[in-house]
């Protein structure tokens, strides 16, 4: 996608320059002298950027062959209509493009007051001819051997299709433009030396108006056509983004579900741990009601089984470290602790 966003951002900056020039075009239109009768043209200083307007008028104009229109301009092309044959042997039509021709007279403006002489017009910026006349044209019967080649080439002329396409006479046009003396009194208005040219069918104003949106709408597009390729270029980059993203929302996830599992083990260990105090409180407390109840202080159990309380005391030393059943095997032997009573005595808790 690189390359793609790299196209994107010559084509936004093409459009950008395109959009810098349009704007230069409006200041431009908007800072000419506008003369609103040809007649003026005589007594202002040349050369001089004008904006002027009038119809088109010529001494000797063009008639057209096909429609008859006074032209002053005059281009015609030619269309050569077929049939070929394609790879799956079949005909199918095609066409194929001659190169216009264009023949043009001496023509100028006049709006009734005066005349200024049009130089160079075709080169002007939104210049555009009229659809005159149009005619078809049917080939002329070829002979036997040159319609055999023409079918083993795989062709068949069907006919020419000729266009006209004409700037008539009386057409109301603005131009915008370098007025200049041409040498036998007449006054010429052609390209500037510095600055565009402008032929229009429309009137200043509004052609201010449709500059400035072309203006508008190139920056648009580069903009958009920039913010496409910037992101194509960082597509990469955010695709790497959204995949760390994705990792670290997944981790992150994962270490909320072990402790989820933490929290439900610990809670299980800490169930089953008062569930087992309560049993064994239940275990000591049916013991002290049978009489064998195990004390939870480990002194006052016996030092020999470790198991049953402590009920017989040693004299004359006084330790009460034995139960009566480990008492009774060491009956005549001295007090496990001090090795000084000789003898034991029953201890009646309750």
């Amino acid at each position: 996608m690189e390359p793609w966003g790299g196209l994107c951002c010559v084509g936004a900056a093409a459009l950008y320059l395109l959009s810098r020039r349009t704007a230069r075009d409006v200041d431009f239109l908007e800072s000419v002298t506008r003369v609103d009768q040809l007649k003026d043209l005589e007594s202002m200083v040349l050369p001089s950027i004008v904006a002027v307007s009038g119809t088109v008028g010529s001494e000797t104009p063009i008639k057209c062959e096909h429609s008859g229109i006074l032209t002053v301009i005059l281009q015609e092309a030619a269309e050569h209509q077929f049939l070929k044959r394609n790879w799956k042997f079949s005909w199918v039509q095609d066409t194929a493009l001659m190169l216009p021709v264009s023949k043009e007279v001496p023509w100028f403006l006049e709006d009734g007051t005066g005349r200024v002489n049009v130089a160079g017009a075709q080169s002007a910026i939104g210049f555009a001819l009229t659809a005159g006349g149009e005619v078809f044209e049917k080939p002329e019967p070829s002979s036997l051997v040159r319609g055999t080649l023409d079918f083993l080439r795989g062709l068949e002329m069907l006919g020419i299709r000729r266009i006209e396409r004409v700037l008539p006479v009386g057409t109301r046009l603005t131009i915008v433009g370098q007025a200049i003396e041409d040498g036998i009194g007449d006054v010429r208005i052609q390209k500037p030396d510095q600055g565009p040219f402008y032929v229009s069918p429309m009137p200043l104003d509004q052609l201010i108006s449709q500059v400035g949106k072309w203006s508008r709408g190139f920056k648009k597009a580069s903009m958009g056509l920039a913010l496409v390729g910037v992101i194509l270029i960082s597509k990469p980059v955010i695709e790497y983004i959204i995949t760390r993203t994705g990792d670290l929302l997944e981790r992150r996830r994962q270490r909320l579900l072990e402790k989820r599992a933490d929290d439900a083990a610990a809670k299980r260990k800490k169930l089953a741990d008062d569930a087992a105090a309560k049993r064994k409180k239940q275990v000591t407390q049916k013991e002290l009601e049978n009489g064998t109840s195990r004390d939870s202080d480990e002194y006052d159990r016996c030092v020999i089984c470790l198991e049953r309380k402590c009920d017989v005391a040693f004299v004359p030393c006084g330790h009460m470290c034995c139960c009566l059943t480990c008492s009774l095997m060491l009956q005549g032997k001295p007090c496990p602790l001090c090795r000084k009573g000789d003898w034991f005595l029953k201890i009646y808790r309750y």
